[in-house]
């Protein structure tokens, strides 16, 4: 099980090539959300989303014999992006694994980076990697399971402690475990005292239901408008790491996501991606007991999205 300490040598590896990316405050959503908000911007890391941290630090671990003969991974978009820039940094041939129900923006920015791209259903993409790399030789780079990946991400959350604020909540957008995993790893061993809490989409309340029977529960794909958050099981290794570090965690629908998302752009004024506002709907949704001083930290994990997404926000209100 990853440690803080492992989580501070991920932080040295990837310096190089990420951005501390920053925190602040959003007074204007306060009225809205009930406390004091702040918000961590990951929309604002190199790629445009937290996954670079986790990509990297596991691709820079590899050794020279596996950089030479290729990476693969399966994303639905921001860690495909991650790896696929990466590779490019760092001269590496690259392969990703894409779900036919990713936004063509993403898969074009993918492509943008020069590897090359498979196109898979989401139920069998981690099938068709694991075949691909045997065919080929290829190391895969998970997208979550994986203790260097969680290393990579939990880098946030240093970044968080970094600023010294007593946070009460830090809400975390959570899929596969990844990031929630290695926040939560990160602040608990820091010292925090506050409460990390996963959000995820009604659709996939993976970790809910999970947490709840004790093991990783695997549930039926369903379709939702976060397609950053469409993991249908939580990662084994990150469960554990969850059960033990993770406060809770709260689902939020569609709907309310969309809210959020155009009120972050409306009157926090920060581009951020569907997926990537569910902590800001949880907060609406009234899903958290907050008080008008408690201090809530909002992690943006990215800012990947399209016009044709921004369109839907035409007639949403809030």
């Amino acid at each position: 099980m990853i440690s803080v300490n492992y989580i501070y040598q991920a932080r040295e590896k990837i310096k190089p090539f990420i951005v501390k990316t920053p925190l602040i405050r959003l007074q204007n959503l306060d009225e809205y959300a009930g406390c004091e908000v702040y918000a961590k911007l990951e929309n604002m890391q190199n790629t445009k989303a937290f996954k670079l941290r986790g990509a990297m630090n596991k691709i820079l671990s590899l050794t020279d014999e596996e950089k030479e003969a290729g990476i693969i991974c399966s994303s639905s978009g921001n860690h495909g992006q991650a790896v696929s820039y990466a590779s490019k940094l760092l001269g590496i041939k690259a392969t990703i694994v894409i779900p036919e129900t990713a936004p063509s923006f993403k898969v074009e920015a993918i492509r943008q980076h020069g590897a090359a791209t498979e196109f898979c259903t989401v139920d069998d993409r981690f099938i068709v990697t694991k075949q691909l790399a045997e065919k080929h030789g290829y190391t895969i780079v998970p997208p979550f399971e994986d203790d260097l990946v969680m290393a990579g991400q939990g880098t946030v959350g240093l970044e968080i402690m970094d600023e010294n604020i007593p946070f009460d909540h830090v809400l975390v957008p959570a899929s596969g475990g990844g990031l929630i995993g290695g926040v939560s790893t990160a602040m608990k061993e820091s010292g925090f005292k506050g409460r990390v809490i996963g959000v995820e989409p009604e659709r996939l309340p993976r970790y809910t239901k999970s947490l709840a029977a004790g093991e990783p529960v695997q549930l039926e794909s369903q379709k939702t408008i976060a397609d950053a958050l469409v993991v249908n099981r939580p990662g084994t290794l990150n469960f554990e790491v969850v059960q033990k570090h993770g406060d809770d965690f709260l689902s939020v629908s569609d709907e309310t996501m969309l809210k959020a998302q155009k009120m972050m752009l409306m009157e926090g004024k920060i581009l951020a991606e569907v997926s990537s506002a569910i902590g800001l709907g949880a907060l609406l949704d009234k899903k958290l007991d907050v008080k008008e001083d408690d201090k809530v930290c909002l992690v943006v994990s990215g800012g990947n999205l399209g016009f044709e997404q921004l369109e839907m926000l035409k007639d949403i209100e809030y």
